[in-house]
């Protein structure tokens, strides 16, 4: 039985009242999660279930499409009003690691039930609410996943383990994709699992990518502690939780107004970077003529190099800052933009060399993969320096929240931009356009980021215990 804790001085950041080393063991079993969950991000909600729900098979693309959308629209509203109390709640219960898993179980048995799925358009309701409820529990798991980061770092090396958690998880995304690619969608030998008869080798996907996150989660589990009971909030019923959450974010406004400003700052800009993840699929075979089969290995060798810059990121985040990591990672990635944008398609003349639409694609979106890790690992340890004591699930569950806010920005933007264009440029040449959307988005994020003060330099914020 969990005993409380005592209370921190008033003013005091988890990360620094923690323990004052960092190991290894501990670093890499909290990692292993990250390179577990690439196979529910990469796999099942980015390139092969969703598109496989989204196929004909379930009645029609644009059907299922808005059906898919809807689900998702509902599972982001879900934890944008939720993810901020059950941080708070399994702070406050010293149940940080229990959630973690919990929520994680959740993901797998959600994932493995997708298998039921058939290809019949009877089976999409069942199909998008799996994927959506999945989605829901993966955020819950990530807020505890994301607070563990103070438990498992200190202040001289938060920035290096949080771009390697990052690492791990595009790394881990890659190794999975490699093998459903090889046993599943384009099998390399012929086994039960190859078979496409009721889309079996689809739904084994799902059956896959959920013991590969289970197997992946249960280090963390296993070798990171709990925390102590807090005093802080506990005992409290879920409307009372409401109001103390409330409470704190008055306070945390009036005592450390800085880290509000990053939360919204951060929820601009991140809807940015994921934009760049979740259209640039799309910009690769609509504007710059990318089969399938491009397309997938392009994204492979964006996602070693998204690795890479996190890591990078991640050393220079504790030489110089997280925000200083930030502020050049959205800098180098309005650049590659622009030059995308700008080249488009065409073949161009360059120094003597005949520069083609494909080799402007490769280039600078490889550097937009380069720069996206670090943005994302900076702003999730520049987060975990302002947290204060005992409240790092609260405030991470706020990151969710102020991220589901905003996420129609990028979209609406990217789809805007290419109504615009479309009456002025040639048939076939408006998405390109879309990239202006995105990189407004990501423009207005590092406006919104350049006033704030460093964790280094910001306080700390004092939060009501009750």
């Amino acid at each position: 039985m969990n005993t409380a804790a005592p209370e921190a001085m008033p003013g005091s950041s988890e990360l620094e009242s923690g323990s004052p080393g960092s190991r290894k063991g501990r670093i890499l079993a909290w990692a292993a999660w990250d390179w577990g969950s690439a196979a529910f991000n990469a796999v099942m909600t980015t390139f092969v279930f969703t598109v496989y729900l989204t196929s004909k098979a379930f009645g029609g693309q644009d059907q299922a499409s808005a059906a898919l959308g809807a689900a998702l629209a509902v599972a982001g509203a879900a934890v944008a009003v939720l993810a901020p109390v059950t941080g708070q709640r399994s702070d406050a219960a010293g149940r940080r690691r229990l959630w973690l898993g919990v929520n994680t179980a959740a993901v797998v048995l959600l994932t493995g039930l997708c298998f039921f799925v058939f290809p019949r358009p009877e089976f999409l309701i069942l199909g998008v609410t799996l994927i959506a409820l999945a989605n829901v529990f993966f955020e819950f798991a990530a807020v505890n996943y994301n607070a563990m980061l103070t438990q498992v770092s200190t202040p001289r090396n938060i920035g290096k383990v949080s771009g390697f958690g990052w690492g791990m998880g595009y790394l881990g995304g890659i190794v999975a994709l490699l093998i459903v690619l090889q046993l599943f969608v384009q099998p390399s030998f012929g086994w039960f699992g190859a078979s496409t008869a009721e889309s079996l080798n689809i739904r084994l996907v799902a059956v896959f990518s959920a013991l590969w996150f289970f197997v992946f989660a249960l280090p963390v589990l296993v070798a990171v502690p709990e925390l102590p009971r807090s005093a802080r909030g506990s005992g409290l019923g879920l409307f009372a939780s409401y109001g103390l959450l409330f409470r704190r974010i008055k306070a945390i406004y009036r005592t450390s107004p800085h880290t509000i400003y990053f939360l919204l700052a951060s929820a601009i800009f991140r809807d940015g970077l994921a934009a760049v993840f979740t259209f640039g699929g799309v910009i690769a075979a609509g504007t710059f003529g990318f089969e399938l089969k491009d397309v997938i290995v392009f994204a492979i060798f964006g996602n070693v190099v998204a690795a890479a810059g996190a890591m990078l990121g991640g050393s220079l985040d504790d030489r110089i800052g997280p925000k200083s990591v930030i502020v050049a990672s959205l800098a180098g990635l309005l650049l590659a933009g622009t030059a995308i944008l700008l080249l488009g398609n065409g073949n161009h003349h360059v120094l003597g060399v005949d520069w083609t639409g494909t080799t402007t694609f490769w280039v600078f979106g490889l550097f937009l993969c380069l720069f996206v890790g670090p943005a994302q690992s900076s702003s999730r340890a520049y987060l975990a320096r302002l947290a204060p004591h005992g409240e790092s699930g609260e405030l991470f569950g706020l990151y969710a929240t102020t991220g589901r806010a905003v996420s129609f920005l990028a979209p609406a933007l990217f789809t805007l931009c290419i109504t615009l264009a479309t009456p002025f440029v040639a048939t076939g040449q408006a998405q390109r356009w879309g990239i202006l959307g995105i990189m407004v988005v990501l423009l207005a994020g590092l406006l919104a980021l350049l006033p704030v003060k460093a964790p280094d330099k910001a306080e700390i914020a004092v939060v009501p215990a009750a």
